[in-house]
Parts: C-alpha cells; structure tokens; sequence
C-alpha cells in the first residue's frame, strides 16, 4: 500500500510502498480516507536520533495524527489523536491527554495515517455519524487541542470578559468558535495575515485585529513565539489566565515575579482528551463549527507540506486517500 513515511533520522518523508497493516489484539483496521497535515509533522524532520529515541520513537514512520476513515464494514470513524494507555492513573481521572504513554504513537514514532491502511486501539475509534471521513481528520487534533485551550480557560471568562486569540490558523479558528459557543466572552482574533483575520470574523470573532493591544481575561497562544508570549502575558488581566498551545519554540522570560498577572493563571500543554475529540465531534455533526479544509491527493503529500511551512494554505490540508 502507499505510504508517507519518515525513513531515518534526519532525512525528509518519503512516498513509500509497505505492507498492510494487520491489527493485533484489541485494535481495529481502518481505511483512511483523509489525514490532516500538522505544523508539528515538519519539526519531526529535524528531530535528533537521541531525542526520539528517549522518547521511544522507532524508524522508519508512517506521518499522520489526524485520521479518519472507515472500518471494515464501512463505518466511517475518526482516530483519537493523541496515544494513550487507559490505566495509568491520568487516564483513568480523564486525563489522558497526559498520559506517559503519548510521548510516542501513531504519525509520530509509530505508523500513522498518511496511508492507505492504518491500525488503532478500539479506545482511540470514534464514530462519525453522517460526517465525511475524507474531511473529519483536523476535528481530532486541531479541533480538539482548540476545544481543550478553550475548556481550560473557560472559568476565568464570565459575561462581560474578553478573550483574546494569538493566531487565526487552523487551532485559532477552532478557539474562536469553541469560545463563542461555551462563554459569553467577547472574542478577539489576533493574526498578521488579513485573510485569517477575514475568517476569525466569519465564524465568530467580534474583532479581528492584526495585533495584540488590549488586556483580557484571557489569552490563548497558538502560535508560541519569544514575541508572542511576552505580549499575551503582558496582556493578561490579574486574575486572568494565559494559554501556551502554540509550538513556535518561544520562552517565558524571567523575573516571572511582576512579569505575570497577579493570580493569575499560566498553563501549557499538548493534544487532547478523548472525551474533547468526541465532544468536538459532536459539535461538528450537530453543525454547529466550521471546518475549514484544503485538499490534496497523496501524490502532492509534498506539496502540501511545503505549502504548510510556508504559510499559504487557506484552511487544515488534508491528504486524500
């Protein structure tokens, strides 16, 4: 079957042929009939042997975390993105976004679905409904991760606050949605590029502004740069909180002391819950968010990479399979 894959440490992804999958124990085989791009595949290219290795990485890797297709009997399903055990003690309280076991897993240390074919845990299945698998991929990891910023800072934003949005992208989109459909906040949207900014507005955001000026109750980093950090910890209201979801590299400066909002709030963290996938699902089907997409055939896997490092597409790509 056809593949894009991760073949050594170091080295850019290839189109591969491998051999289907076959699923052991408690797993389940999927079809994949499309699987969104993510920033984070491209840093995976740089990634040094003995980083990955500590994180219990193996090559060669097929990419792709963001899933969805059918089951054997033509059940169109979505794939949680990120990997978890489902006993440790942070699954089983519902935090198995936190799991040790998500340090390595499906499009990022083992194979993904950036394939014809893929495996998965029944745990990590969720049914679609009537929604298209060729398009329902993003909703598992850009829309969840979203879905799980908004739900952390929810408490500190009562009728009357403000939240603010740093980075109109695929996440920020989701967070300006999820935030107008779970808070009465008002929502403001912060991005250089006009054309998301024009998109922060059509799916809910009460302004969108190419830079950060205002203080909020809260504000939700999905970009993570050294400048974008400072600006939405500065922004923050005491009392407020700040959200770190971006993954640009970016550092929180010291003295923390009269740097951060007096109690305050400061939180960071990677992927999502199975139950905010299904969640996001939910609201998808009930047609309640937008997800925006823009397809590519697995022959421009590529191309579609190339356009994602630099900033030109105008939704989540998504490989079609």
């Amino acid at each position: 079957m056809r593949a894009y894959r991760m073949t050594g440490w170091g080295n850019p992804p290839e189109q591969c042929e491998v051999a289907e999958p076959t699923p052991g124990p408690g797993q389940m085989l999927i079809r994949v009939a499309g699987c969104g791009l993510c920033r984070s595949d491209l840093t995976m290219r740089q990634i040094p042997r003995v980083a990955g290795e500590r994180l219990g990485w193996r090559m060669p890797f097929t990419l792709g975390h963001e899933t969805a297709g059918w089951l054997t009997d033509g059940t169109p399903v979505a794939l949680v993105s990120p990997t978890s055990c489902g006993v440790c003690r942070l699954c089983v309280r519902g935090r198995d976004n936190a799991c040790p076991d998500g340090r390595a897993g499906r499009g990022y240390g083992r194979d993904g679905g950036l394939a014809e074919y893929v495996v998965a845990d029944r745990r990590s299945v969720v049914p679609l409904g009537e929604l298209d698998p060729r398009y329902a991929g993003p909703l598992t990891d850009a829309g969840a991760t979203a879905y799980h910023a908004v739900r952390r800072a929810r408490g500190h934003l009562a009728p009357g606050s403000t939240a603010v949005v740093v980075g109109a992208g695929g996440l920020g989109a989701f967070a300006v949605q999820f935030l107008r459909i779970l808070t009465a906040a008002r929502v403001v949207a912060v991005d250089v590029s006009a054309e998301r900014r024009a998109y922060a507005a059509s799916v809910g955001a009460h302004e969108a502004t190419s830079a950060l000026g205002e203080k909020a109750d809260a504000v939700l980093d999905f970009v993570g740069t050294d400048e974008t950090i400072a600006a939405g910890v500065a922004a923050v209201r005491p009392g407020g909180a700040f959200g770190l979801i971006g993954s640009a590299g970016g550092r929180l400066e010291r003295p923390w002391f009269g740097t951060l909002p007096a109690d305050g709030e400061v939180f960071t963290f990677q992927g999502s819950s199975i139950a905010d996938a299904q969640e996001v699902i939910a609201l998808a089907a009930a047609g309640l968010i937008r997800n925006q997409v823009q397809e590519f055939p697995f022959e421009k896997a590529g191309e579609a990479y190339e356009q994602l490092a630099a900033g030109t597409l105008t939704g989540r790509a998504v490989v079609l399979l």
